[in-house]
C-alpha cells in the first residue's frame, strides 16, 4: 500500500551556490558516501542537487517536511552497481518510518545542467501478502 508520494525540483545553481557559501553545509545535508559519490562526478553540483531533491521529496512523501527533528543526513541516496538509486534511512527518520510501517522506498532521479528533480514513493508492504 502506498503511504505517500513526494516530488521536488530544484535549480542546480541554487544548490551549488548555497554549498559554496555555507561552510559545513555539505556535511550537514549529505552522508560521507553521498559526498564521495558526488565529488567523483564530472559536474558534482548536478548530483548534489538531485540528492537534495530526493531528500525533500522523501520528507514530502512522509508528510513531515523539515519538521519533527529529522535530519537530511539521515536520508541517504546511494546507487546500486546497476546505477539504480536507492534510499537508506538512519536515526530518527528510520524510527519514524518503522513507527508508520513504511518498509519500502522507491526513488527516481533526473538532472540536467540547470535542474534536478526527484520522485519518492513510500510504501507499507505486508510480508504476508503476495505481491502482484
Amino acid at each position: 500500500m502506498i503511504f505517500g508520494v513526494g516530488t521536488d525540483i530544484i535549480e542546480v545553481q541554487r544548490v551549488e551556490d548555497k554549498l559554496n557559501r555555507t561552510p559545513g553545509l555539505k556535511e550537514k545535508l549529505y552522508t560521507q558516501l553521498e559526498i564521495s559519490y558526488c565529488e567523483s562526478k564530472k559536474f558534482p553540483p548536478q548530483h548534489y542537487a538531485a540528492r537534495f531533491a530526493a531528500k525533500e521529496a522523501f520528507l514530502k512523501a512522509l508528510g513531515t517536511g523539515w519538521s519533527g527533528g529529522l535530519k537530511f543526513s539521515e536520508i541517504e541516496i546511494r546507487n546500486l552497481e546497476s546505477g539504480q538509486p536507492v534510499i537508506e534511512v538512519y536515526g530518527r527518520v528510520k524510527e519514524m518510518c518503522g513507527a508508520q510501517g513504511i518498509n519500502r522506498f522507491t526513488v527516481s532521479l533526473s538532472h540536467l545542467k540547470t535542474y534536478a528533480v526527484a520522485t519518492v514513493i513510500l510504501e507499507k508492504i505486508n510480508e504476508d501478502m503476495e505481491e502482484i
